[in-house]
């Protein structure tokens, strides 16, 4: 396994952020993962679920989005994010335009990459993997802001806990019920960032991952 770090360049307007290829021997697909609102790339969820992930035989790339690397704690708005979002994607087709390229996230940048492909489809990004899809604000149980799903064409996989607090489990359900091409997998008893008591869900989320991807034919 090879772990390389480097400047991501997003825009010459936006600059450079951080990010780091995590790269197993064994590469046999390769995802952009993105952070959740609060930690950034090097939080350290996002670096064990890269480990896990790289175990499974899945590459990622971990990059901030520009707020986080300029340690600002509001979130960029929706264009600044999307455009992060495509610089990765970018870059990992570039540097791998033989391997099955998916687009994930933890949370916040789940839905911006969901986002960005909704507006923006690529050939190229074969599917989405949400590690925990923040569906509703905590307290305010909605479904809004999944309305851009519907515009995703890729196959789609929700891994969700049965105690998140921004996507209570009966309408992540209903959310994904009406989209042809999600698969939903529920974490029991596992609340938004995916604690559960007296469980790792680090590995459980890799195999996941690793199952599905397999299932999809990748």
């Amino acid at each position: 396994m090879k772990a390389h770090s480097f400047n991501l360049h997003i825009s010459d307007s936006i600059g450079f952020v951080s990010a780091e290829l995590m790269q197993p021997d064994n590469m046999q697909s390769i995802l952009t993962l993105a952070h959740g609102a609060g930690a950034g790339m090097n939080h350290k969820f996002m670096i064990e679920l890269s480990e896990a992930l790289a175990e499974e035989g899945i590459g990622t790339l971990r990059f901030n989005f520009p707020y986080m690397e300029q340690k600002k704690k509001r979130p960029d708005v929706p264009a600044v994010a999307h455009a992060a979002v495509e610089a990765a994607l970018q870059q990992v087709h570039q540097l791998f335009p033989d391997v099955p390229i998916f687009a994930s996230g933890k949370s916040f940048g789940g839905r911006m990459s969901s986002q960005w492909l909704a507006l923006q489809p690529h050939d190229f990004v074969k599917g989405i993997i949400f590690f925990g899809f923040p569906l509703h604000p905590a307290g305010k149980p909605g479904t809004e802001r999944a309305a851009h799903l519907k515009q995703v064409s890729v196959p789609m996989l929700f891994l969700q806990g049965t105690r998140d607090e921004l996507a209570t489990w009966p309408l992540i359900t209903e959310v994904c019920k009406d989209l042809p091409r999600a698969t939903l997998v529920a974490l029991e008893q596992a609340n938004h960032a995916f604690y559960i008591p007296k469980k790792n869900a680090i590995p459980i989320l890799a195999s996941e991952t690793a199952s599905w991807l397999k299932k999809i034919g990748s």
